[in-house]
């Protein structure tokens, strides 16, 4: 007998319905009755005995899960590690704990090199994800050499906890961690998963001098966004009447609201993968698939809780209110979250494939901050973002090939990211080949720049209109209604009902949490398939690739995907379609005191006057500032320079890296810090920004009279230039001026000087 075939439904589009002609019995011989027959005794043993294996893999997974969900403290992670940090003993305790990531045999970190810090997502699943695999954000930090750190979380939230104690909580953390590395040539590079994503952002705007660069991953900033046709999980708040059932749902919880409500809703999202693709994956390879399957669904399969207070602050605030980019969360004492106040690189990793935070809401945030793009720099800010083109939300995270590619090289150039000017740009990831010019500048497959973009490349990725922006607020307004109805007439009597012990009942009900019960040896009917899947593996007969029967049922699978995939399609439309003549209603937007023409109904923070004295009086400073500085500032200015004539590459890791090459060999006495040269890049920058050309005339009041180091600095130059192949027209004009305002320096104090380094060009 064949073996199984490992051919996914997809990968068997090939197979045409007519495959299936040579079954016609009229005309053939009895050979051909009898082969037919053969095949489908074949096929029929085979069908039989792949159910019995399929049903042994779910009650594994029902086992596993309760055997996952008994530890203390149940985690995905495949490094190990150690607890540094507990956050249930900080002065407000939380859930959350920081743990030392061990390195494996062969791999050694750098306590010089700048740590790294992933923090899982606590939406619904367990900790672990961002470590699950070797291939995975802490399997690149450690193979690049970084001290690696992990915040995770307990499935059972400390009583009375809040966002804002999470958040007080992880700045704690990494005070601990830079305590720990006080070589560090850098401040910590954090890594925020999804929900973990806006929590360190929030942090972030709390304690700004605390954090070197930050990754968001798949983390949805600006809730609102999306475009018409897609994303329907943003009309599904509207739709429910607002958060009154979150308040409901925690109410009924006691006090915590079950993660499995949260899961299910993603899962809903895809019903052809979750209630069709995945379980026929499994089925169509009973043989293989099983121990992939129970690796993922020991994480997906564990819903933690949260505290209703918690969840109700993330509904209120963030999904309906969408507060956080428009400045509307305050602390306890008072101070107002503005994501304005991060000065590090935020680098956002987002996917046209991920229905869950699509590119609109990962990056809206930024058009929300800033109106212009000098407004941006003006700020200080670098923001970096890198689209995949089809990547699922938790692929962004968990898949292999993400974090051996875009992973890997976000990780490998995180120097350079954090000392780019401010601006925005786009991360540019190439296959390097043979023809890549200064290959031996790049140690991995890949070359990546960063191109500068404007505001309106995001604009382009499309998002909401005015109108669109109207419905969403008529649906806060609304929900913060009936949140007040519920609250003073419903509430009360649901708590008056509620108990722990009915809690754990309606938890254990919830069909998310119930199929496991079903599918395991906790059912008196499952127990027996353990010894049934047994009996088959040891008399297993695969049915041969070519059976026509196979070819029937993975063309039936496709009819099964089809069917859901256009119910899905229906389903999203009529959401999108009833969502939009619900909240796009006149008389509903004036109930709630809206008007119809009412083109702010979108809150954008506001100017930050601070800021923008602060912005003057440094612009004052300018004809101080433009000639104060050396030789070093000098040539990082003429390189700034140079390199804003090159919007057709931008920053390059090749560039960067033979700056690297060139610290390396000069005498350690004039090796400056890496923030120390991310602080002069961004002085020269801003002054570049001011008024270009003064701030070039002026390069030559900078330079000293050293015909050698002037020659060697501008030698140095012209290599970072060159390193990523031929310089454009624009780039070799630009380099001839600061090679003669080099020559005017010399000359004006010493004519042998000036001649001694002519002689070197």
């Amino acid at each position: 007998m064949g073996k199984l075939s490992d051919k996914t439904p997809a990968a068997l589009e090939s197979v045409a319905p007519g495959s299936l002609d040579h079954w016609s019995l009229p005309g053939a011989g009895i050979d051909a009755a009898f082969s037919a027959l053969q095949q489908c005794i074949d096929y029929t043993e085979d069908f039989w005995q792949r159910s019995i294996l399929f049903l042994d893999i779910l009650r594994q997974r029902g086992n596993q899960h309760y055997e996952h969900v008994a530890q203390q403290a149940p985690n995905v992670l495949s490094f190990r590690f150690r607890v540094l940090v507990k956050g249930w003993e900080l002065e407000r305790p939380v859930n959350y704990a920081l743990v030392e990531i061990i390195p494996e045999s062969g791999v050694k970190t750098d306590p010089k090199k700048r740590p790294f810090i992933v923090f899982d997502p606590r939406a619904g699943h367990g900790p672990g994800i961002g470590g699950m695999k070797h291939d995975s954000e802490i399997g690149v930090a450690l193979e690049a050499g970084h001290p690696c750190y992990f915040v995770g979380f307990l499935p059972e939230p400390i009583v009375g906890q809040t966002i804002e104690d999470v958040c007080r909580a992880e700045a704690y953390f990494v005070r601990e961690v830079i305590r720990r590395h006080p070589e560090a040539d850098s401040k910590p590079c954090l890594i925020g998963n999804c929900q973990a994503g806006w929590q360190i952002m929030m942090m972030s705007a709390i304690a700004p001098d605390l954090v070197g660069p930050l990754m968001l991953a798949g983390s949805p900033l600006s809730y609102w966004n999306g475009v018409h046709g897609k994303n329907p999980l943003r009309y599904l708040g509207g739709l429910l009447g607002g958060t009154w059932l979150t308040s409901l749902a925690g109410d009924l919880g006691n006090g915590l609201f079950d993660g499995a409500y949260l899961v299910s809703n993603f899962e809903a999202l895809d019903p052809a993968n979750t209630y069709w693709e995945k379980p026929y994956n499994v089925f169509a390879k009973a043989d293989t698939e099983g121990p992939r399957f129970l690796e993922f669904e020991t994480w997906w399969g564990s819903p933690v809780r949260l505290n209703a207070v918690e969840m109700q602050a993330i509904a209120d605030d963030l999904f309906v209110g969408n507060k956080l980019s428009a400045g509307e969360i305050y602390t306890s004492d008072g101070m107002r979250v503005d994501l304005r106040n991060i000065k590090s690189p935020i680098i956002v990793f987002c996917s046209f494939g991920d229905n869950i935070t699509p590119p609109q809401q990962a990056l809206g945030w930024v058009l929300d901050l800033y109106d212009s793009d000098d407004e941006l720099r003006t700020y200080g800010q670098t923001i970096i973002y890198s689209l995949h083109q089809s990547i699922g939300h938790l692929g962004i995270f968990v898949s292999a090939k993400v974090a051996t590619k875009e992973h890997q090289e976000l990780t490998q150039a995180m120097d350079l990211i954090d000392a780019l000017p401010p601006g925005l740009y786009e991360a540019v990831i190439t296959e390097k080949d043979a023809a890549t010019a200064g290959a031996n500048l790049v140690a991995g497959p890949y070359v990546i720049r960063f191109a500068p973009r404007t505001l309106n490349d995001l604009r382009a990725l499309g998002g909401n209109d005015e109108q669109d922006d109207l419905r969403f607020a008529t649906v806060a307004r609304l929900s913060a209604i009936n949140q007040g109805l519920y609250r003073n007439y419903v509430s009360p009597i649901v708590k008056a009902f509620s108990s722990d012990a009915g809690a754990e009942w309606l938890q254990s009900l919830h069909p998310y949490r119930l199929r496991y019960q079903l599918f395991s040896d906790k059912n008196p009917f499952m127990q027996p398939i353990a010894a049934l899947a047994d009996g088959v593996r040891r008399q297993r007969h695969v049915v041969s690739d070519d059976n026509p029967l196979l070819s029937l049922q993975h063309e039936v699978s496709r009819w099964h995907v089809a069917a859901l995939d256009q119910y899905q399609r229906m389903r999203d439309q009529w959401i999108e379609d009833w969502f939009m003549a619900i909240y796009g209603s006149p008389l509903l937007q004036s109930l709630v005191g809206l008007r119809a023409d009412d083109a702010t109904a979108r809150q954008k923070i506001g100017r930050d006057v601070k800021h923008r004295t602060a912005t003057a009086e440094a612009s004052a400073e300018f004809e101080h500032g433009v000639e104060r500085g050396g030789l070093r500032e000098a040539a990082i200015r003429a390189l700034l320079y140079i390199g804003l004539g090159r919007a057709e590459s931008g920053a390059d890791a090749r560039s960067f890296s033979m700056l690297r090459q060139i610290r390396a060999k000069s005498p350690e006495s004039q090796q400056i810090s890496l923030s120390r040269f991310k602080a002069i890049v961004h002085e020269q920058s801003f002054l570049l920004r001011l008024n270009e050309e003064r701030a070039v005339a002026a390069i030559p009041k900078l330079l000293p009279d050293d015909p050698k180091a002037c020659a060697d600095a501008l030698d140095n130059i012209r290599e970072v230039i060159s390193a990523t192949g031929e310089p454009s027209y624009e780039v070799k004009e630009r380099l001839r001026r600061i090679e003669s305002l080099f020559k005017i320096r010399l000359s004006s104090e010493r004519p042998s000087a000036a001649r001694a380094l002519a002689a070197t060009n």
